[in-house]
């Protein structure tokens, strides 16, 4: 039942990380909350190179995946973040803005893998920031007025990526707290996925134009 659920919630997130880099790529935007994509990226790269070192196991060659993919991901967001910031927000700007919030990621990972150690620290971080993804991602559709750079597939991907550990960790292994916040992480990805699917019956359309600013292509909602 544990390499079930660990394949489960590889396969899922997977499944997310392609798709987000399949809808950056379409809507030329990027498709997950910067703060948690830091965070992950951080996260999985960390973990991968320390499982490598450590030897092959099923978890580790999903993290490996994950952080190829996240590479991906972060390269869409170094293209078309800036786009979504105000016109103020040169490319200088971006730049440093972009080392503070990835290195932020590297540092918080490093802290929680420093005090807590690696067995908790890979629950306890993965878990806070899948929180903190599941709320941003509300408000990444709040903040587009929709669901541009958005789908179904990775909603509906990333409830299943966390649903399976969160059973592995919270349940079979009678973790409290970790059950505590997967539960809260499957109310608000179930939130966002009641929203999408609004969106989908409200009959949202997608058009592409370039902003006057900086001339950089994104896609605007029909009304």
């Amino acid at each position: 039942m544990e390499l079930f659920l660990t394949l489960v919630s590889g396969l899922a997130w997977t499944v997310v990380y392609v798709e987000a880099i399949r809808v950056g790529l379409r809507d030329r935007t990027y498709a997950m909350p910067v703060a948690a994509l830091a965070l992950n990226f951080a996260w999985e790269s960390i973990y991968a190179v320390r499982d490598i070192a450590t030897g092959v196991s099923a978890q580790g060659v999903v993290n490996v995946v994950w952080a190829a993919a996240d590479v991906v991901i972060v390269c869409t967001y170094l293209r078309f973040g800036r786009a979504d910031l105000p016109r103020f927000v040169t490319r200088p700007m971006f730049a440093v803005w972009s080392v503070l919030v990835f290195g932020t990621g590297f540092a918080v990972q490093g802290l929680f893998l420093a005090h807590f150690g690696a067995h908790d620290a890979t629950r306890y971080s993965a878990f806070l920031q899948n929180l903190l993804m599941s709320g941003l991602f509300i408000g990444l559709f709040a903040a587009r007025s929709g669901p541009r750079g958005q789908s179904l597939t990775i909603a509906v991907a990333k409830w299943l990526g966390t649903l399976a550990p969160t059973l592995l960790f919270g349940v079979i292994e009678d973790a409290p707290f970790i059950l505590a916040l997967g539960i809260l992480c499957s109310v608000f990805d179930l939130t966002y996925i009641g929203l999408l699917l609004q969106a989908r019956a409200n009959g949202d359309r997608e058009r592409p134009r370039k902003t006057e600013a900086n001339n950089i292509p994104f896609v605007e909602l029909s009304p």
